[in-house]
């Protein structure tokens, strides 16, 4: 008899087992079932073997196709700079609800402002399959972090902070007119006496909120020298350190900007331990509008910024990109709203906004 005689597969074809793939491929029967049910633990290269050797002795087609096509995990990947800083707490609840009522769930990780830290989690993260990633901790540097984004074909967004130049979605507010508005109103009561704390420079919202300090004190001719324009972490330590500092050094000044939130809560409790009057001693002011209104801060002069608004646009922008859509690279601000309370210098605590009609005269 001539002619080709291997089992072909279609009706009449026989069963192949695992364990005679196994022999054929020279792998375990385990690996072997792996493989066929699209399992992970498998490589990509064994994996294509044994589906050949498996297509060769018969097994339907249309079975290998889907082992090969990894299944949707619909889960999208959150990397904070620090879980703990209020801000990045309540964006990543926003996250999550919004994930969810579009079907997908979180895994949530922070990077504590450490670039390796984020290299790992990422590899992680594209490791486990993910579906996209919403990044909200990026440092300009971080350019080793998308490339393993690049290669790895993940859909990222940007959030709050950016690399400059990278052509990539990203969600935030503008840095450049919040920071103007709250230090214009701090400077607006008449103080001359002024320094600043913001977030690292490496972060592209900390630089832009520093550099806009700077340029709005020289607009307003008030001396801002080096010496009093302090970075710290964006936290309630970043803040005590350097109103320690400022203590120890007898320089404290009459009005302090802060670029957080967090960083403003460990100014105002430094100074308050030193007997230190806010605002009748020193004004502080902060950016995010993250404290509940039972906090020491119920009256701090702030930015409040949507955090849900953010999560929202993110979200829909990273599912858009999963699915095969979003265009060109998005570029999307939310709006911001100066929350005016006393730790300017005000008397009562306002919010600033379009103010009611006043009722008609009787």
């Amino acid at each position: 008899m001539t002619g080709d005689t291997r089992p072909r597969p279609g009706v009449g074809a026989r069963r192949v087992s695992a364990a005679e793939v196994a022999r054929r491929t020279g792998v375990s029967a385990a690996t072997v079932s792996y493989a066929l049910n699209g399992k992970p633990g498998v490589s990509a290269e064994v994996r294509a073997r044994v589906l050949a050797t498996a297509a060769e002795l018969g097994h339907p087609l249309d079975r290998y196709a889907r082992a090969l096509e990894p299944e949707p995990s619909r889960v999208l990947g959150l990397v904070l700079t620090d879980i703990s800083n209020p801000f990045y707490s309540e964006f990543s609840a926003g996250t999550i609800d919004i994930a969810r009522a579009q079907g997908y769930e979180v895994f949530v990780a922070h990077t504590q402002e450490s670039s390796p830290t984020l290299d790992t989690v990422v590899r992680t993260m594209i490791a486990r399959r993910v579906d996209g990633m919403v990044l909200t901790s990026l440092h300009t540097d971080d350019g080793d972090a998308i490339r393993l984004l690049r290669r790895a074909e993940m859909p990222f967004v940007q959030v709050s902070r950016r690399i400059p130049g990278l052509r990539a979605d990203f969600i935030g507010v503008d840095e450049a007119a919040l920071s103007a508005d709250v230090l214009r109103h701090l400077l607006g009561h008449g103080y001359t006496d002024l320094a600043i704390v913001t977030g690292t420079r490496s972060s592209s919202s900390s630089a832009e909120r520093a550099r806009t300090f700077v340029a709005t004190a020289a607009e307003l001719g008030v001396p801002l020298p080096p010496h009093r324009r302090f970075i710290a972490f964006l936290n309630a330590e970043g803040g005590r350190r350097v109103a320690q500092h400022l203590i120890d050094a007898d320089d404290v000044p009459r009005a302090i900007a802060c670029g957080s939130d967090a960083i403003a809560s460990g100014v105002i409790g430094t100074l308050r331990e030193h007997d230190l009057r806010v605002p009748e001693d020193v004004a502080v002011t902060g950016i995010d509008g993250v404290f509940p209104g039972a906090s020491m801060l119920t009256e701090l002069t702030t930015v409040t910024l949507s955090r849900r608004l953010m999560a929202q646009a993110a979200v829909e922008q990273l599912i858009r990109r999963i699915d095969g859509r979003g265009g060109g690279a998005l570029d999307e601000t939310v709006p911001h709203t100066l929350r005016i309370g006393t730790s300017c210098g005000c008397p009562r605590p306002v919010t600033a906004g379009p103010r009611r009609p006043a009722p008609p005269a009787p």
